[in-house]
């Protein structure tokens, strides 16, 4: 049960994996060359995931800030992100630029080099740790998980980067204000009694349709400072709505001339499937 024995033999996994990999001539048997792959970047995510959990436990309060993780596209966001980063960070060192172009890999490849002679140092000192007290984290073994963690934190960010747009401090605000938009329509609708919390709770299909509906009336009528204001310019506005600008206008227009009874009854019927 204790981690650091657990980081052991993930780590003889790994250097065994890679012993096979590099006695092996590939030209010769291509077929097992992938199978030995295909393991290595299983036993390295064992390895990562094991890691994480030392991490966690050893240094709690002095890990790297990841909220530029909020920045990052979410088809980006997988579970097996740093296992990614650090093949990435392999091909760079190697010369191998695969997602990137040559001049942003020639750029991270010092950051490469030193995420993986950081991992090599934090494998040596937990192996050692291991194999004598694998029961306590003495602080020179906080400090190399320390390094190592702020290393690859900054990596990554500058890899994905490298790699796709990522988002402005604005479009994360902007997204935010939906947030809080389709948080303030919900509460709004179980206080009228469009929707009730049964629905909620048992996560209703209905909502996908009926929650939007309703947050595009409430946006333009309840919360008019709030994302679907259109006193800004579209380019101001989020890319959720700025494309139906003009149509916004139109809804807008026609809303402003129901009466409170005819605006109940809309909303209320825009909580059905049809």
């Amino acid at each position: 049960p204790r981690l650091l024995s657990q980081f052991f033999f993930a780590d003889e996994r790994v250097t065994r994996v890679v012993a096979e990999i590099n006695g092996l001539d590939a030209e010769l048997d291509p077929q097992q060359y992938l199978v030995l792959l295909n393991q290595l970047h299983l036993s390295q995510a064992h390895l990562l995931a094991v890691l994480e959990r030392i991490m966690e436990e050893c240094i709690p309060t002095q890990r790297h800030s990841r909220d530029y993780l909020v920045k990052f596209p979410e088809e980006l966001l997988v579970d097996n992100l740093g296992n990614h980063m650090l093949f990435a960070a392999e091909c760079l060192l190697a010369g191998t630029f695969l997602e990137v172009e040559e001049s942003d890999g020639a750029q991270l490849r010092p950051r490469a080099r030193n995420l993986l002679c950081s991992l090599e140092l934090v494998r040596t000192v937990l192996r050692e740790q291991s194999l004598s007290q694998p029961n306590s984290y003495p602080e020179p073994v906080r400090a190399v998980l320390i390094q190592f963690d702020r290393l690859f934190a900054e990596f990554e960010l500058s890899y994905v980067s490298s790699l796709v747009a990522v988002k402005s401090p604005d479009e994360i605000y902007r997204q935010q204000e939906i947030i809080v938009l389709f948080c303030e329509t919900v509460e709004r609708a179980l206080h009228l009694g469009y929707l009730t919390q049964e629905m909620i709770d048992g996560y209703d299909p209905l909502l996908m349709f009926t929650i939007p509906r309703l947050a595009i009336i409430s946006g333009l009528l309840i919360y008019p400072e709030g994302p679907l204001s259109l006193e800004r310019s579209p380019e101001e506005m989020s890319r959720v709505f700025s494309p139906f600008y003009n149509l916004l206008k139109k809804i807008r227009d026609l809303l402003r001339v129901l009466s409170a009874e005819e605006l109940c009854l809309l909303e209320r019927s825009l909580c059905t499937a049809e």
